[in-house]
């Protein structure tokens, strides 16, 4: 980027009159949230089963709690053969065994609630297991109203509708089930049968399971899958079933005061764009575009790929959120991104093709991709929760934990929680063999790296992310202000603003090489600006000039009515 000034995006900026906005603000609960994503079943064991259970995970809600957490999402929990990390549904309303019963998530739900967390939860739509009765009865019986609850061929289509969700694992999205004598579709494994959108019976289903776990108590439901999910079954019509979402969105309005849908979806601006519709349809997506992006612009040391990625974002509605995140449980995707983009990721963050997976990601956590370097990950931390939307952040991201690539597939990021450096690490009192092996070896060790000892710690990762995440909650235009990129003569450096009722100007260096910036907007703001977080103590600064460490971050604040001045 050349010369100076201040870009509005449009995508990212308060539609219709801002006062009215602002005071719609109190209901947007998920524009001021803070997510926490977690599985149940990795989490904590209460029982010395080797096992994760809900008794566990309430058991450590104080701990999520005083680290700044607004909102946990809980991965699926549900009955399943667990061959997908719980993707494989074999029942809707109920909670598997293995982590506890009904009971015990209500009394999960009602902990969370009373330290001021939400709950939302996966809703597994696009697919079930094969050994879920449904299935099971639609195999057997072609008369069953189960036959058409999925989609049936009895020969395999010449040309694939889709490609399959996980390209080097499967090679196609038609299986031969020999009770049937047909071909069923699967877009994602082949033990998970595609569910059949388009028929009534499917959609009054997905119904009953909203309604049965929004009576549970749950503020909303991470849509797995959602691109895929609207897309159609058949060749010749190539529809797309927004209107399902359309009618997920109506059904959440008037079963919930404020439950929200969370989109997982990925792809161009124009696709992600089309699950905003106003009120109609989701309330959050997944920043995919902008996740992809921010780590292009860590790999280049670059802070104008993140530019590029903001002015990519369609346009949305102010009741409309972006969910943006670094890293997750599943690979960190970048099939979005140019060839040659991607190319300087993978070159960068995964150099050994066992770091590689699907053909378009990373299995890697965050600490080992950024070579464990702290000041990094504070920077990277930083620009996630300074960038406009709503942050979230994977269990142990606050304690640094790494990956086990030994393990297969994704698994490599959905390690056991590293609790102390105790037996298992403080996850399971259990002598056998865990759920998940627990990292007990190298820099990443339950050893060197748990919540026990950092606690103690004043200058640990996690009390910094304590810190981070407090500095964000007191920020509320992050979440729900006026966004503008600045621009700056230094490519090196990433700027933003947002502002509200006040204005956060935010400064970004990507290079391993101290920087100065001009920032013209901070000049008449100088007598009365704040700085009110840095990665470390700088001069005020001079006539617009920001100086900047290597991979440092400065937040400075000032009233609204001062920066209309500049």
């Amino acid at each position: 980027m050349r010369g100076t000034g201040q870009q509005h995006l449009s995508g990212s900026t308060i539609a219709g009159h801002q006062n009215d906005s602002y005071m719609e603000e109190k209901d947007l609960w998920y524009k001021r949230a803070v997510v926490y994503a977690l599985d149940v079943e990795t989490f904590q064991d209460s029982d010395n089963d080797g096992i994760g259970d809900f008794q566990g995970l309430i058991s450590r809600l104080d701990y999520i709690a005083t680290l700044g957490i607004t909102c946990i999402w809980l991965l699926p929990f549900y009955p399943t053969p667990n061959r997908d990390n719980g993707y494989d549904v074999m029942d809707y309303y109920n909670v598997d065994k293995r982590l506890g019963d009904l009971g015990d998530f209500a009394i999960f739900i009602k902990e969370a609630n009373e330290r001021g967390m939400k709950v939302i939860v996966d809703l597994v739509i696009n697919h079930t297991s094969d050994q879920h009765p449904w299935f099971q009865e639609a195999r057997r019986n072609p008369n069953s109203k189960y036959r058409n609850y999925y989609t049936w061929v009895k020969e395999e289509p010449e040309e694939d509708i889709g490609k399959p969700a996980f390209a080097d694992k499967q090679d196609g999205i038609w299986n031969w089930d020999e009770e049937a004598q047909m071909f069923y579709l699967h877009r994602f494994y082949e033990h998970q049968p595609d569910l059949n959108i388009a028929n009534p019976d499917v959609r009054e289903e997905i119904h009953r399971i909203m309604r049965f776990w929004l009576m549970l108590g749950v503020a909303g439901f991470r849509v797995d899958a959602a691109h895929i999910l609207i897309q159609s079954d058949t060749e010749k019509d190539k529809l797309e079933f927004y209107d399902l979402i359309e009618d997920m969105r109506e059904f959440i309005n008037t079963h919930s005061q404020d439950a929200v849908l969370l989109a997982e979806a990925s792809g161009p601006p124009h696709v992600v764009g089309s699950f905003f519709k106003g009120k109609q349809r989701m309330h959050m997506m997944f920043n995919f575009l902008l996740n992809q992006h921010v780590f292009l612009a860590l790999a280049r040391k670059e802070g104008s790929p993140i530019a590029k990625g903001m002015r990519m974002l369609p346009d949305k509605d102010y009741t409309s959120q972006w969910l943006n995140f670094l890293r997750h449980h599943d690979e960190l995707n970048i099939e979005d991104l140019e060839k040659s983009e991607q190319d300087d990721i993978f070159k960068v963050f995964a150099p050994d093709e066992d770091m590689k997976i699907f053909g378009r990601g990373i299995r890697r956590r965050l600490p080992p991709i950024l070579s464990d370097n702290r000041a990094r990950m504070e920077l990277a931390y930083s620009l996630l929760f300074t960038l406009p939307g709503t942050p979230m952040i994977q269990y142990g991201a606050e304690i640094g934990m790494g990956d086990d690539l030994t393990q297969p597939e994704r698994n490599s990021v959905r390690t056991p929680m590293q609790w102390a450096n105790a037996l298992n690490g403080g996850f399971s009192d259990y002598e056998g063999d865990l759920i998940r092996p627990i990292i007990s070896s190298g820099k990443y060790s339950y050893k060197k790296v748990n919540v026990t000892d950092q606690l103690c710690d004043p200058d640990s990762f996690l009390n910094w992310m304590e810190r981070i995440i407090r500095m964000r909650r007191q920020f509320p235009e992050l979440g729900s202000g006026d966004f503008s990129i600045i621009e700056t003569d230094n490519r090196k450096v990433f700027a933003h603003s947002c502002s509200q009722k006040f204005t956060l100007y935010v400064v970004h260096n990507l290079s391993s090489q101290p920087q100065k910036v001009l920032i013209p907007e901070l000049q008449a703001a100088e007598p009365n600006l704040i700085e009110v977080t840095s990665n470390q103590t700088y001069k005020a600064p001079k006539n617009g000039e920001v100086a900047l460490s290597a991979y440092g971050y400065r937040w400075f604040r000032v009233r609204k009515s001062l920066a209309k001045t500049t």
